[in-house]
C-alpha cells in the first residue's frame, strides 16, 4: 500500500519545510520536494502542517477492572482523534500490574483494543523489586512508582525498597511525586473544620507545592546517588524547576521532567468555575506555578509535555471533596491546546513537536517513531491551523461522555492521523480495524 501526501508544510527537528511525503506499507518511504511516484491514495496537503504522531508518556485507559470509565478500546480512538498515535499506559488499573503475569494480560489487551501504538508500565510497590527486575526492558518502556498515594497497594513509601529498586533497575524509573504525610496531615485540617465536603478550591494547598517538592527532591537526591535513570511526571510548582536542567542534552540526561496541559492551561483560580472538574494529583496551583512552569519549558528544563489522561464518571466526580477522584480526560484535545498557546504566541510548532513528538522518543528510547525520517514508522498527523470549533459534549469520543474543556474555542484541527502507515482518522471518521502496534524500545548497555 503506498500513499503519497503532496505539497504539505512539514514540521520536524527544529524546521518547518514544504514538501511531499511518500508513505510505502507501515514506514514512511521517501521524503521530498516533488514526488512522481504512483500511489494508491493521494491526499492533498496543501495549507496544512504536518506533524510525527504524538507520543503521550503518561496516561491511565483504565483496563482491566474501571472500564466503566473509559478502556484501551474508546480511549486510544479519542487519542488518535487528537494527533497521538502512540501511548504509555500506567499500573494503578485493577488488579494493578504489579507482576510480570499482570503486566503481560495488558498487553494482550493492548493487542486487541488499542487503536493507537501502546506500551505499559511495570508498577514497583514496597514488596515486588524480585518482579521488577525481570521487566524487559527491549518491550517495557519502564518501572512506574508512586510516591504519593494511589489505586490499591502501590504507595512506595519504605526508603529501603526505594534504594534497592533505584539501584539494581537500569531502566526508566518514573515517579509520581506528592509526600503522602504533608498531604495526610493538610487533608485532616481541613476536614477538622470542613468535614468531607472540603471546598476544592483548597485542593493545591492540602496537595501543596511543598508536598511536591519535598518528594521530588528526595527522589532526584536518590537517582543522584544511586546512578538511576528518573523521569519525573506531572510537575505543577514554581520551586520544583530548580531541582532540574537544561544545561545537557536530553539523550544526556539521567534525570528528566513531564509537564501535563492541565498545569499549563488553568490555575486555582479556575476551581471556582470548574470545580472538581479540574480536581487533578498533583493539584493545579498558583499563576506564579503557571508562569515558572511554561518559563522551564521553553528554556529545556521541562523535556516533555503530556496528558496525565484519567476518565472518571461525571457522578464519580461529583462526590464530595474526599470520596471525588483526581483526573480527567484529555487525549482528544491535548495537541490542539499546545497548537491554540501556538495561535497565542507562547511557543513555536517546532517546541510543541519537540516536546510531545521528538523527546518522549528520545527519553524513552522508542524505535523508529517520534520523527519525520525516512525508515521510520510513518505515525504522522495533519493539521489544519485555520479551522475554528468549540469543544462539546457531542463531540466528545471519551467514554465518560464529559470534558473540563467543554465550552473552549480551537481555532484548529486534526483533520488526518496514520498509524503505522494506515490512515485511522479522518475529518472525523474513525477507520473500523485497529493498527496499533506494541512500542519497542533500543537497550543501551
Amino acid at each position: 500500500m503506498k500513499v503519497l501526501i503532496k505539497n504539505v508544510k512539514i514540521v520536524n527537528e527544529g524546521e518547518i519545510f514544504e514538501g511531499d511525503i511518500l508513505i510505502e506499507n507501515d514506514l514512511i518511504s521517501t521524503i521530498g520536494s516533488d514526488i512522481t511516484e504512483n500511489a494508491d491514495q493521494i491526499i492533498d496537503g496543501s495549507g496544512k502542517y504536518l506533524l510525527p504522531g504524538v507520543i503521550d508518556d503518561q496516561v491511565h485507559f483504565r483496563d482491566p477492572g474501571l472500564t466503566h470509565k473509559g478502556d484501551i478500546e474508546t480511549e486510544s480512538r479519542a487519542a488518535i482523534a487528537g494527533g497521538i498515535t502512540s501511548f504509555i499506559d500506567q499500573p494503578n488499573t485493577v488488579p494493578n500490574a504489579v507482576t510480570q503475569e499482570l503486566l503481560a494480560d495488558k498487553y494482550v489487551i493492548g493487542s486487541q483494543k488499542a487503536y493507537a501504538n501502546y506500551g505499559f508500565m511495570m508498577g514497583g510497590t514496597n514488596d515486588n523489586l524480585e518482579e521488577v527486575l525481570k521487566t524487559n526492558p527491549r518491550n517495557v518502556p519502564g518501572i512506574k512508582l508512586f510516591l504519593g498515594s494511589s489505586t490499591g497497594n502501590m504507595l512506595v513509601d519504605n526508603p529501603e525498597t526505594l534504594e534497592n529498586i533505584f539501584s539494581n533497575t537500569k531502566m526508566l524509573i518514573a515517579v509520581h511525586c506528592e509526600d503522602e504525610a504533608t498531604i495526610r496531615a493538610n487533608t485532616q485540617k481541613y476536614m477538622e473544620e470542613y468535614g468531607d465536603d472540603i471546598p476544592v478550591k483548597f485542593h493545591h494547598l492540602i496537595r501543596s507545592d511543598e508536598a511536591c517538592y519535598k518528594s521530588s527532591s528526595k527522589a532526584i537526591e536518590l537517582a543522584e546517588k544511586t546512578g538511576a535513570r528518573l523521569h519525573v511526571f506531572h510537575l505543577s510548582t514554581a520551586k520544583e524547576m530548580e531541582l532540574f536542567r537544561n544545561d545537557i542534552p536530553l539523550k544526556d540526561k539521567k534525570i528528566t521532567a513531564e509537564v501535563c496541559v492541565h498545569h499549563l492551561t488553568f490555575t486555582n483560580k479556575d476551581y471556582e468555575t470548574k470545580g472538581s472538574l479540574i480536581k487533578w494529583n498533583p493539584a493545579v496551583k498558583t499563576q506564579a506555578d503557571k508562569d515558572a512552569l511554561w518559563e522551564a519549558l521553553l528554556d529545556d528544563r521541562i523535556d516533555v509535555i503530556a496528558t496525565d489522561h484519567a476518565p472518571h464518571t461525571a457522578e464519580e466526580k461529583d462526590n464530595v471533596y474526599t470520596k471525588c477522584p483526581s483526573g480527567a480526560p484529555l487525549v482528544q484535545h491535548s495537541l490542539l491546546v499546545m497548537l491554540e498557546n501556538y495561535k497565542n504566541g507562547k511557543i513555536s510548532l517546532e517546541k510543541i513537536v519537540e516536546k510531545m513528538s521528538h523527546n518522549p522518543a528520545i527519553l524513552f528510547r522508542v524505535e523508529k517513531r517520534g520523527f519525520v525520517r525516512e525508515g521510520y514508522k510513518a505515525d504522522l498527523v495533519l493539521v489544519d491551523l485555520n479551522e475554528d470549533w468549540t469543544v462539546s459534549k457531542d463531540n466528545l469520543l471519551y467514554k465518560c461522555g464529559w470534558s473540563p474543556l467543554e465550552g473552549m474555542n480551537f481555532h484548529s484541527k486534526v483533520t488526518h492521523t496514520f498509524v503505522n502507515g494506515h490512515l485511522v482518522y479522518e475529518n472525523g471518521k474513525i477507520a473500523d480495524e485497529k493498527f496499533g502496534e506494541r512500542l519497542l524500545f533500543e537497550v543501551k548497555e
